[in-house]
């Protein structure tokens, strides 16, 4: 199953995140960190972390650049706000920023579990009331649109690999699916962000839905 990261500096709330993670996916592995510092060292010492739960207001955020340090250090790991932060326009920024969604901590428990569940298969996730705010469909919207000659640049596993992403499978899974160790697809995740000009996996999962798979995979 997963491996998650929850970071926040409220021991309460990161008892009922990993509980109802336990729950949602049973023999999920959690892992718990207070603060930016401690996240970044565990982030660096352990690359296999398919998900990060991450607080916009525990110690060392300073405002958002906690989040832009985490998506630097691992920038194909998704990385989900979990926070009391009410301002819209800092929500939405969260995402240009780089965060695959935004978890209110006043959801309940089965909203932050359908959540989880609509991440895991590639999507954006926002609380419906921003969603509704955007009547001209930004949010939702992908601004990435991999081109026919950056797709040609990928090898055929890569091709495979990106295919599998865009069904919106973890690492974990792709590597299963495969046959390959889980290093490898990261490898190639981040040969395929590269090759295609996309800042973070989501904007390749959302940007590259519609790729005629089998055209590519004939040469």
């Amino acid at each position: 199953m997963y491996k998650i990261l929850v970071a926040d500096d409220h021991p309460l709330f990161r008892d009922a995140i990993v509980n109802i993670i336990g729950i949602k996916y049973p023999g999920s592995t959690t892992y718990e960190t207070e603060d930016v510092e401690s996240t970044l060292a565990f982030v660096k010492d352990n690359d296999e972390i398919d998900l990060i739960l991450l607080d916009l207001n525990m110690p060392g955020m300073s405002n958002l650049s906690g989040l832009l340090d985490l998506r630097n250090q691992c920038p194909t790991t998704p990385v989900v706000i979990v926070s009391a932060e009410q301002e819209k326009q800092k929500i939405l920024q969260t995402l240009s920023y780089g965060a695959v969604g935004f978890i209110a901590k006043s959801s309940s428990k089965d909203v932050i579990g359908d959540a989880l569940d609509s991440i895991f298969q590639g999507n954006v996730y926002l609380p419906s009331d921003i969603m509704r705010s955007q009547n001209d469909s930004t949010v939702t919207r992908n601004e990435f649109q991999a081109s026919p000659e950056n797709i040609s640049l990928l090898t055929r596993r890569e091709l495979i690999v990106l295919q599998h992403l865009t069904k919106g499978e973890a690492n974990k899974q792709i590597a299963f699916n495969l046959h390959i160790s889980e290093t490898t697809v990261k490898s190639h995740v981040s040969s395929i962000l590269k090759k295609l000009g996309a800042s973070n996996r989501v904007k390749v999962v959302l940007g590259c839905s519609d790729i005629d798979f089998n055209q590519y995979l004939k040469r």
